[in-house]
């Protein structure tokens, strides 16, 4: 059984929330979310926000929070194969009471397809909150170039300044 330890980031200023499945093995390393050079989310942040791309975990939480975004992961426990989120099972959902009660989310999305998927399954019913699902920004993903993940996540900045 693997445990997520990597805590939320998030602040009361927070006005999305955008959660990935369960953490890489890098991530795990790093105990930081998008740890393997290959995920593009870094990247595709720092062109939806006009921000350079961020080097360090400072950097990286620092651009979120300028911009009101709150970053975690559906699952708190589950097993999994590596980083393979086809493999994932037994899952235990986080409980995300701790930022929706803090901070005044207008809009949740979901980092790719098993985020989405285990978000409809396990915290849709607890929350009543939809959450609309982006493409992942995984090298897995290889059917969406950089330019066109920028393009599908670019409805984050919109949602800002609505």
């Amino acid at each position: 059984m693997q445990i997520h330890t990597i805590a939320p980031v998030y602040d009361r200023d927070s006005r999305i929330l955008i959660l990935g499945s369960f953490p890489s093995v890098k991530s795990r390393e790093q105990q930081f979310f998008y740890g393997h050079k290959q995920n593009r989310f870094w990247r595709v942040m720092a062109g939806v926000l006009g921000c350079e791309v961020p080097e360090d975990i400072p950097q990286k939480r620092d651009m979120l929070l300028t911009h009101h975004i709150a970053l975690w992961d559906v699952i708190a426990s589950c097993e999994i194969d590596g980083s393979a989120d086809a493999s994932i099972r037994d899952v235990r959902p986080n409980d995300l009471s701790c930022i929706l009660s803090q901070a005044e989310i207008r809009v949740i999305y979901t980092n790719g397809g098993k985020a989405g998927e285990l978000y409809r399954q396990y915290i849709l019913p607890a929350n009543g909150r939809e959450a609309r699902q982006l493409p992942s920004t995984s090298p897995a993903n290889a059917g969406y170039s950089l330019e066109r993940l920028t393009e599908a996540w670019s409805v984050i900045r919109e949602a800002l300044y609505d």
